[in-house]
């Protein structure tokens, strides 16, 4: 069966789809022999000869699919320019190349899906499908009933409004108070920007819940397949 050729390099863990492409069109690929700078080329993995820099490719990888628990102040991205701890640093021991599924904040924590699967991650973080995200927080102060039905109908931020979310009360602390709350969208800082509207800053952060996977208890830094 006939695949373009970036996506083949990327199912080999050699290279993400973007690099793959970058690879192609500076020339550095080859498919029996020739030279292929142009993007979308389709091969056959079982007929064709492909090189990359002169080396054969090796096979393609199984999809692997890991769940993560993000420590706090860890970025959730493969590499960081500034020399900040990364996902990448909790994955000894897997030998597949694996990307993030979206992100969380450097100072949030909690569930990440990790794959190597593009297609699942792109429909998972496509806004067609809605995939809901649940979190545990704790905010400054405790919501009142009202403030709690304004965020269930959806509050007004300066990207539009937002869908409706559910949200209950945990239990209190002091002068604080946790809830759990499952939205829909993927705006960036959503949850953040929405307790600031009601006038409830976020202390803390905890995504404990994607779709179906929950979070488990998983220590910070943990993981599993």
């Amino acid at each position: 069966m006939e695949v373009r050729l970036q996506k083949l390099i990327a199912g080999t863990g050699l290279a993400s789809r973007r690099k793959a492409e970058a690879l192609i069109s500076a020339g550095r690929v080859t498919v029996n022999g020739r030279v292929m700078t142009e993007l979308g080329t389709k091969v056959d993995p079982d007929r064709d000869h492909v090189k990359v820099d002169g080396k054969h490719l090796s096979s393609v990888q199984p999809y692997v699919y890991l769940l993560l628990n993000k420590p706090k102040y860890v970025m959730s991205t493969l590499d960081d320019p500034g020399g900040r701890p990364t996902v990448k640093d909790f994955l000894r021991g897997v030998k597949v190349r694996v990307f993030p599924v979206g992100r969380l904040d450097f100072d949030s924590e909690g569930l990440m899906l990790l794959t190597n699967n593009g297609g699942l991650a792109q429909s998972l973080l496509h806004p067609r499908y809605h995939v809901p995200k649940t979190y545990r927080i704790k905010v400054k102060g405790v919501l009142t009933d009202g403030e709690i039905r304004e965020l269930e109908h959806g509050v007004k931020l300066d990207d539009g409004m937002t869908s409706p979310a559910q949200v209950k009360k945990v239990k209190k602390v002091e002068q604080n108070s946790w809830l759990e709350m499952t939205i829909h969208e993927g705006r960036k800082h959503q949850v953040k920007r929405m307790l600031d509207t009601v006038g409830h800053p976020v202390l803390k952060l905890i995504r404990v819940k994607m779709g179906t996977l929950v979070l488990g208890d998983l220590e910070p830094g943990e993981y599993r397949f």
